[in-house]
């Protein structure tokens, strides 16, 4: 569970020195077959962000979890959740009950990603105004 080609859950898998004497990650996002690329892609994609998001303020059943969403359909929550649950971000608790009752928490892997994809949506929200300003303004240039 979440460990990379030479690391373990307790750090990052890095190689030689780097810049500023800090150790250089083996994996490199910018190069077009580096893993971490489809990593990424998971954890930034649109409804990645939102279900890493939710997920770090408690478990959620599947259908608390469409709703907290706003927007998101039922193949595309489940997708996304079958996705993190498989790149390890995500843990899927099947009670053997009936009704049948599906828990989703984040693992300490995917709460130390949606952390970082929280950190992110935070700043979104406190910058989306200077966003929309510059956007206005590069309209206006072009026009």
């Amino acid at each position: 569970m979440g460990v990379s080609v030479r690391g373990t859950e307790a750090g990052p898998a890095v190689g030689p020195v780097g810049l500023e004497g800090l150790p250089k990650p083996v994996h490199d996002v910018n190069q077009p077959m580096c893993p971490s690329r489809l990593v990424l892609e998971h954890v930034t994609s649109r409804w990645g962000v939102l279900v890493l998001a939710a997920l770090l303020e408690r478990s959620y059943r599947f259908s608390e979890l469409r709703r907290t969403i706003g927007g998101v359909s039922e193949k595309m929550l489940a997708q996304t959740l079958q996705t993190l649950e498989r790149d390890g971000f995500v843990h899927r608790d099947a009670k053997p009950v009936i009704p049948p009752r599906v828990d989703y928490s984040l693992t300490p892997l995917g709460a130390e990603a949606a952390e970082q994809v929280w950190a992110l949506a935070r700043w979104t929200e406190r910058q989306v105004d200077a966003v929309q300003s510059a956007r206005e303004a590069y309209d206006e240039a072009r026009a």
